[in-house]
């Protein structure tokens, strides 16, 4: 698009790549041990041939003599970077003034205001070394990697599916991401239900009926005795039983209140969406894929109604908090949250945000948080009904950082019976706070958004946080908060007759398969994998992969049928090949299997983009794993150990 000042043309994604091993010499085209590992010293380039008529638009405009400032408006990030800078290598510009556009939304304000502070291309410099290196460790990696596992086990893994083919594909990021699954269904596997049984007091209070836990707390005659499971539970049956004989033989004694406390509790607005958080909450919410969130949220973003989606931060900068109204007024104008929106106005506590954990510049890199931009509402009935509500979920949890911390009154109570001591705890909604911007239009039971609200306990152990009876929460009515009055007189030592005991059997239960959505938050937090304290902090920040590239790895790893997708759960388990691929890297290139390799690998990128190591002593240690790596598989011998892995794999795909 031309005017008589201007030029305005566009990438379509990439338009350049990596040339193919062959390119550099026709033997490489032929898979051989003898010509791995391949490292050039210097990487080749070429046109993607699908896009070729593009890149020659662009290229001719970039290289016109009558343009001589190019501003850069690619993706404002990695990948985006990396685009423009192979499409200029490419075309051979030379002798440009170059600008850098760098924007976080699509508004028109945004757009004039990138533009006016565009600054010069090289101050990106270590950004795009950082690009550069990535798609050449991921180049590497995939090339050797892949070629020497498919020579060494191909054949094996082939004749064992009864397969036409067999292609071990590993990556940097992939493998681990298989690694964490099949690790993950292991444990479940060899996971063994523990049974336990609590002893329970039904006890009236003011003239209701309420479970009360036993505890072996101190001073129980069972304090630290080998027969409990946990301090609220016994291993047998039989040891519940003999407790409640002893509590209720003769001479029976009532219950006596021993301590009654009373609290408030404060739950604050949860930090703003970044991608891999919206991610979760749409998997848990919605069941759509990671992939599907972020072609959502790109979709709001290219319709200005939302700020740019490939964010790790979860907070505002201080410039944009000084600027929010713009933001709140434009919401003022949407019906679905109108209210919240001129509630926030007129009380004027956007004014203070700056001060609070929800701006933080030392917490963002390259975006702020996602938050709507209160502009391109028009669109909204263009949206499909899951978009919509994506975008809903967005802005009630921008608008909750600006309401007050939902209070809650909490009273614990203790009941001591022959010197055992029983426990239950209560609780009720004082003040709303920001759970009243936090509900769902589109919810039938208008469900809190997350972050709000409280949940049920579960009943099995290691589902949930806490005992299933820390909290019996009573419901926001009067009633409830004359009941929580009443509960309120309650005085240590106040005697009441003693109620009835039962047992109630509970079990351990085997830890939870990832889903779409909690697969990708623990991708972002890998740091949690890794044992070494030092390593934790030092790649804390950098996970497994980026938020622009976790659903694009995850949704391989499904295509190639590593890993299955269950679409209306969105539960991820892997497959009987992921799981002999698992076999095959673990017997061979263990490495690429830990978190704390791949997310080191994260952290090394992200220190070249900050300047803090060269791309020099990057690509020293990348070409001495990919070469060290490759040289141990050729010399390996296990096929015959693999074929047991095989074996024993596969009796839990059978149908």
């Amino acid at each position: 698009m031309e005017s008589a000042d201007a030029i305005v043309t566009w990438c379509v994604g990439h338009l350049v790549t990596m040339s193919y091993p062959e390119v550099y010499d026709e033997k490489y085209k032929r898979w051989s041990l003898e010509t791995i590992p391949f490292i050039p010293h210097e990487f080749k380039y070429e046109v993607i041939e699908s896009v070729k008529k593009q890149f020659q638009i662009v290229s001719g405009l970039l290289t016109r003599e009558d343009v001589d400032t190019i501003y850069v408006c690619t993706d404002s990030g990695r990948e985006g970077e990396y685009i423009y800078r192979l499409v200029e290598r490419q075309a051979g510009v030379k002798g440009k003034t170059r600008r850098r556009v760098w924007i976080d939304s699509q508004t028109e304000e945004e757009i004039k205001r990138g533009i006016r502070e565009a600054k010069d291309l090289s101050e990106y410099d270590n950004l795009c070394a950082a690009a550069y290196l990535r798609a050449k460790e991921d180049y590497l990696m995939g090339i050797n990697f892949s070629r020497v596992l498919t020579l060494k086990y191909g054949n094996s893994i082939k004749s064992y599916l009864k397969a036409d083919r067999a292609v071990v594909s590993v990556g940097r990021v992939m493998t681990c991401v298989l690694g964490m699954v099949v690790n993950r269904e292991r444990e479940i596997r060899g996971f063994v239900k523990t049974p336990f049984y609590r002893v329970l007091l039904k006890e009236q209070l003011c003239g209701r009926s309420f479970d009360f836990e036993w505890k072996a707390v101190e001073g129980s005659r069972y304090a630290s005795s080998p027969l409990l499971y946990k301090e609220n539970g016994f291993k047998e049956k039989e040891s519940a039983q003999k407790l409640i004989d002893f509590l209720t033989q003769a001479p029976l004694e009532d219950a006596v209140v021993e301590s009654v406390e009373k609290k408030k509790e404060t739950k604050n607005p949860p930090l703003l969406y970044n991608l891999a958080e919206l991610q979760n909450d749409c998997s848990r919410l919605f069941k759509i894929s990671p992939d599907e969130t972020l072609r959502i949220a790109q979709e709001l973003y290219e319709k200005k109604m939302t700020t740019y989606p490939r964010t790790d931060a979860r907070v505002l900068s201080t410039a944009v908090s000084k600027e929010i109204s713009r933001n709140l007024k434009g919401l003022a104008g949407w019906e679905t949250v109108r209210e919240e929106a001129q509630h926030v106005l007129e009380t004027g506590t956007y004014q203070q945000i700056a001060k609070t954990r929800y701006v933080n510049d030392k917490q963002i890199t390259d975006h702020y948080a996602i938050v709507p931009t209160g502009q391109g509402l028009g669109n909204l009935r263009s949206l499909t009904p899951t978009a919509a509500k994506v975008y809903e979920i967005i802005a009630r949890r921008f608008l909750s950082i600006f309401y007050p911390a939902a209070i809650y009154r909490k009273i614990n109570l203790v009941l001591g019976v022959k010197g055992e001591k029983f426990f239950a705890g209560f609780k009720v909604l004082e003040e709303e706070g920001y759970l009243a911007a936090s509900r769902f239009s589109f919810s039938q039971r208008r469900v809190n958004a997350p972050g709000g609200g409280e949940n049920a306990k579960p009943e099995k152990e290691g589902q949930g946080e806490g005992d299933a009876f820390e909290n019996q929460e009573l419901a926001e009515t009067g009633i409830d908060r004359e009941f929580m009055e009443a509960l309120n007189k309650m005085r240590k030592g106040m005697k009441l007759p003693l109620g009835r005991f039962s047992i109630k059997e509970g079990e351990t239960s085997p830890p939870k398969r990832y889903n779409s959505g909690t697969m990708i938050l623990t991708m972002e937090n890998a740091g949690q994998f890794i044992e070494d304290e030092e390593l934790r902090s030092q790649i804390k920040g950098s996970g497994i992969g980026t938020s622009a590239t976790r659903a694009e790895i995850l949704k391989k790893l499904v295509n190639i049928q590593y890993l299955a997708l269950n679409k209306k759960t969105q539960v991820i388990t892997p497959t009987l090949m992921g799981e002999m691929i698992y076999e095959v890297v673990s017997s061979s290139i263990r490495p690429l299997l830990d978190p704390a390799l791949t997310a080191s690998w994260e952290k090394g990128l992200t220190m070249v983009a900050e300047g803090t190591i060269t791309q020099e002593e990057y690509m020293k240690k990348l070409d001495d794993f990919v070469r060290r790596r490759t040289n141990i598989v050729k010399q390996l011998s296990n096929q015959a150990a693999l074929n047991r892995q095989f074996h024993a794999a596969a009796q839990n795909y059978k149908k």
